[in-house]
């Protein structure tokens, strides 16, 4: 049988006996008059089990993996803008803490309780909403979610009260976390496995910094009397806006079985032969069996934790220890955009390490520089915690936090790509149980970062989280040396890595 160029996952469910094959069947309606009928195009049709399934052609350029490069990074910047946008809507909100709670007459707990929430949805709508995009396509997702996310921060900016913006920033952590958890799927349906390694460090390049960038603008957007925290929300609603209308012209759907589904329900109507079927739609994978699934995948929840426990603390942390003004403090941020940087430029050598490799270790190819960021991790928390006292220059605890957001940065994208590697067009599900955990643990740490910081100081609280992450170091070596094994437990993981094989295979023949 002809090896076809669609999408792997309708291939792998889909495993019946096959019984003919038709080329190049027609694929229009040869009855219609001249003047209305509508040609869908040829390709190749299965006949098996009684229908006509309806395939890709090999080149053909509907398949979003034969999307041209200039449509493929068009597509993968303006879903990276999109993260960022949503990067710094979250990191930003606490450089307006001061003025919000004299505004508002509330308490910095209920001002960081809307900081807080706003990763509950990151945490828990995703699980619903990815497994739903690779249902029904990705595309109507990123359209809701990007004008809904203009709305409510809006709403923030117009809020009378600190109830207004803990709901608005409720349900912009809904609309924000499902479009940014379907970027990983858009890569991983666009782009072949040995070509995935760039466009997912742009990925996390965008995501992580832009939590630094986020908040070192709004520091100084809040030391400015006539803005403050209004106007970090107005600037952000105003670049959210621009991403929004952006989106309409520049995205598409990528989801190549939504795509063949598409072509056969066309083809149905135009032919009136009720036969022709995409096999998405007759062999479709349970809905909630991929929402239960996408529960159990996790790695880099505590990293995540970690970091948003610094965005919390490091602006009161500067302040007390070396007398920061609110915009200078929002400047130490640039850090975490420094760091990020660092962790794209690591990833870019560990890319280099994954084609030297990926023969021999497979996915697993992709932890060499986790399993060294592992170590770095926990030493620049380290760093951070010790050094920032007003007899060390304050330049000495930022190296720290540099460290500390690069092997964090490295850590991150490791993950996103090594589970797209794995999960292939599935991997927005595999990503959103990755990603509730991880948000969970967002949500909870800020909200006793002030009264941990009170009870055991910044040195010794961050000393806790460094012994923990001291203690998970050999995670990545476990996956490095065990993952092919753990991953032998999932049948589908197994098989698009074998049909991905085969195509890198097949096109590394053609050139």
């Amino acid at each position: 049988m002809t090896r076809h160029q669609g999408d792997p996952a309708f291939r792998v469910l889909a495993e019946h006996q096959v019984t003919e094959f038709i080329t190049d069947a027609p694929l229009h309606n040869e009855e219609g008059d001249k003047g209305t009928s509508k040609t869908i195009s040829r390709a190749p049709t299965v006949l098996e089990d009684g229908f006509l399934y309806v395939d890709f052609e090999d080149g053909d350029m509907r398949n979003p993996v034969n999307f041209s490069p200039t449509r493929k990074w068009a597509i993968t910047i303006n879903a990276c803008v999109f993260t960022s946008t949503v990067a710094a809507a979250i990191s930003s909100y606490t450089m307006g803490y001061s003025s919000m709670i004299r505004d508002l007459n509330c308490t910095l707990f209920q001002a960081t309780l809307g900081f807080s929430v706003y990763t509950i949805g990151f945490a828990l709508v995703p699980l619903v909403t990815s497994s739903f995009s690779e249902e029904f396509g990705r595309f109507p997702f990123y359209i809701v979610s990007s004008f809904m996310i203009v709305l409510t921060e809006v709403m923030i900016a117009l809020a009378p009260n600190i109830q207004t913006v803990i709901v608005a920033r409720t349900l912009g952590g809904c609309f924000g976390s499902t479009g940014a958890t379907l970027v990983a799927g858009s890569i991983a349906d666009i782009w072949l496995p040995h070509q995935r390694g760039l466009p997912m460090s742009l990925f996390a390049l965008a995501a992580l910094a832009s939590s630094g960038l986020g908040p070192m603008v709004a520091g100084w957007i809040e030391a400015n009397p006539s803005l403050q925290w209004r106007w970090i929300q107005w600037i952000h609603a105003i670049v959210s806006g621009v991403c929004s209308i952006s989106m309409l012209f520049i995205l598409k759907e990528t989801r190549s079985t939504i795509i063949l589904a598409r072509i056969a329900h066309q083809v149905r109507k135009n032919t009136g032969d009720g036969r022709y079927r995409a096999r998405s739609e007759v062999d479709k994978p349970c809905l909630m069996s991929m929402v239960a699934t996408s529960c159990t995948r996790s790695l880099s929840h505590f990293v995540w934790g970690v970091l948003f426990f610094l965005l919390d603390s490091v602006s009161s942390e500067f302040k007390n220890i070396y007398g920061f003004g609110v915009g200078e403090t929002g400047s130490v941020f640039v850090t975490i955009a420094i760091g990020s940087f660092l962790g794209y430029l690591t990833n870019i050598y560990g890319e280099r390490l994954y084609k030297k490799y990926v023969h021999r270790k497979g996915p697993e190819a992709r932890l060499y520089i986790a399993c060294v960021a592992s170590i770095i991790f926990p030493i620049g928390m380290l760093i951070l915690a010790w050094t920032a006292r007003a007899d060390i220059p304050w330049i000495v605890p930022m190296i720290g936090l540099t460290l500390f957001m690069t092997s964090a940065f490295v850590l991150y994208q490791v993950v996103f790509i090594y589970l797209a590697d794995c999960y292939g067009p599935y991997a927005s599900s595999a990503l959103a149980g990755q990603s509730m955990c991880r948000n969970i643990l967002a949500t909870v740490f800020p909200l006793y970062t002030s009264r941990m910081n009170d009870v055991l100081t910044y040195k010794w609280a961050g000393t806790v989280f460094a012994l923990i992450a001291a203690i998970m170091i050999p995670i990545p070596y476990i996956f490095f040396f065990y993952g092919s094994r753990m991953r032998k437990c999932s049948p589908v993981s197994r098989k698009i890595l074998e049909i991905e094989a085969e195509q890198q295979n097949s096109d590394s023949e053609k050139s």
